[in-house]
């Protein structure tokens, strides 16, 4: 004959039992969580009105020293660095503001 042994729904179904795993995971289907307006990460917590990631809306950037790697993503040079890239360039010149360059000699 066959064995008494049982599948897994039949088991669920007798027992009814919330587990911790997958059928657990059936019921999520609501947001903590949306973008962040400062950093653009779905890290802005609805309820708690703070981004996770960034810690908008405070004005002091959220970062830790124990988490290198996040440093390290936003740390200066990852973004368009509108004002940095052409310092030096501006440096080099002297730091002129609304002057013309003078012409070069042949």
């Amino acid at each position: 004959g066959r064995s008494s042994r049982k599948g897994f729904r039949e088991y669920n179904q007798e027992n009814s039992k919330m587990t911790k795993g997958t059928t657990s995971f059936g019921k999520r289907h609501n947001k903590t969580h949306t973008l962040c307006v400062r950093c653009g990460r779905s890290s802005y917590h609805i309820q708690k009105k703070t981004c996770g990631a960034c810690g908008y809306p405070a004005t002091k950037l959220r970062r830790y020293n124990w988490s290198q790697k996040s440093l390290r993503r936003k740390a200066q040079g990852t973004g368009r660095m509108r004002y940095m890239k052409t310092l030096s360039t501006v440096a080099k010149n002297g730091f002129r503001h609304l002057t013309v360059a003078s012409r070069k000699q042949k």
